[in-house]
């Protein structure tokens, strides 16, 4: 039986009235767990959305990842293996990329602000550096100096156009992340022959759902791209467009159209080939490639009826999810697609609030939402949760237990 609710969930089964994720029912996984809450990533849909990809987009551009969206050490493994190459932010994620088996000239650092051991770990490990400023650039010159080692590395670039209709724009205007584009040609003129120049970053936003604006970007970028290595040291290899795919979380949503985008990037690979033979061109994908594979669980503890509000008290809540609480980066708080996992239609439905343990109205994962009714022991599920859910999140907020995460 397929689950007759939205369709961004609609791939799950059911069985006997019970979430089925990879062929095993939802309370023998919490079983063999032995607590809640927990975080389950399925491998069969990372697997299958990594395949999409590769059947949508031409073989010429690069997937890589981002291990900000899960760092989940498994999980990176995982992806490590059927991606190109890994985007980390933070000398933590680069010692599970490392971990990973990804080949270190296949992962590059990117992100505001490292630090100097950040960027000696950096250069020690043989990764590409997005630099971020001219003034990370003088500290990676210094280590050069100091080390005798000759760091890779690309320059993130600002540019003077943002993703529209994106969750997080990170580009356009005034930004803490990269270097003004119109700032870069002083730069790559005036580059030391200490760094060995790779080429571009050009990260301009994250979950936008409409192909037509992300394939103009896209475009927008590579001009900016070929524009700028007119004043490079040598041909850029790399030109790293970010990302920006979206996944659907409410039900006005709909899932991004990947055909028009893979068409697009053909003809964006070929132009580039022409321009810079030695270039490749890589989209960066975080939440795409996990998001929809993840599931948050937990526990009711009570059912609780205040002036005819209905209650769901749950041992989870927003110091593990901060992202379906709505405190991360929603304007209007939206409920993501939540259900009880054990009593998946039922024959009994009720309004309910569910929300967590924690002593602050903002711990809120469901707020006067349809769903089967529920008691204290049934299991609260949470789709979309595979990105930015357990890391992202507040977890030593009121000193409760961390979230278990599991890859199955």
């Amino acid at each position: 039986m397929q689950l007759p609710l939205a369709a961004e969930i609609a791939e799950f089964d059911v069985d006997e009235d019970c979430l089925v994720i990879d062929s095993r029912r939802l309370t023998d996984i919490a079983d063999e767990i032995g607590r809640t809450p927990f975080y389950l990533y399925s491998s069969v849909r990372i697997e299958a959305r990594i395949q999409q990809l590769r059947d949508a987009l031409p073989a010429a551009v690069h997937v890589r990842y981002a291990v900000k969206a899960n760092p989940m050490p498994e999980l990176v493994t995982r992806v490590a293996g059927l991606t190109d190459g890994l985007d980390v932010a933070s000398a933590g994620e680069l010692k599970t990329a490392l971990a990973s088996g990804m080949a270190p000239e296949h992962i590059s650092f990117a992100g505001p602000g490292k630090s100097v051991e950040e960027l000696r770990a950096a250069v020690d490990a043989g990764i590409l550096v997005n630099v971020e400023s001219p003034r990370e650039l003088e500290r990676l010159q210094q280590i050069a100096r100091e080390t005798g080692q000759r760091p890779r590395a690309a320059i993130r670039v600002n540019p003077d156009f943002e993703l529209k209709k994106s969750g997080m724009k990170m580009a356009g205007g005034a930004k803490q992340f990269g270097i003004d584009a119109e700032v870069v040609p002083g730069v790559l003129t005036a580059w030391d022959d200490s760094i060995d120049f790779w080429g571009f970053h050009i990260f301009s936003g994250s979950q936008n759902l409409d192909s037509e604006i992300i394939c103009d970007v896209q475009t927008k970028s590579v001009d900016l791209a070929l524009s700028l290595s007119a004043h490079a040291p040598r041909p850029p290899r790399i030109v790293n467009i970010g990302g920006g795919f979206g996944i659907p979380y409410f039900p006005a949503d709909r899932a991004l159209d990947l055909a028009p985008v893979g068409r697009h990037l053909a003809g964006l690979a070929e132009r580039l080939a022409k321009a810079c033979p030695q270039a490749h061109l890589a989209v960066e994908l975080g939440r795409y490639i996990v998001g929809e594979a993840g599931l948050y669980v937990c526990r009711v503890r009570e059912r609780k009826i205040s002036r005819g509000k209905v209650f769901l008290i749950t041992d989870g809540g927003m110091h593990h999810h901060l992202s379906a609480s709505g405190n991360f980066g929603q304007v209007i708080r939206r409920n993501f697609p939540v259900l009880v996992g054990n009593r998946v239609t039922g024959r009994e439905r009720e309004s309910v609030s569910v929300v967590g343990p924690l002593c602050t109205p903002l711990d809120l994962l469901a707020d006067n939402m349809e769903m089967a009714r529920a008691e204290e022991g049934d299991l609260i599920v949470v789709f979309q949760s595979g990105a930015y859910g357990l890391t992202a999140s507040p977890i030593h907020f009121l000193s409760h237990p961390v979230a278990v995460e599991r890859l199955l």
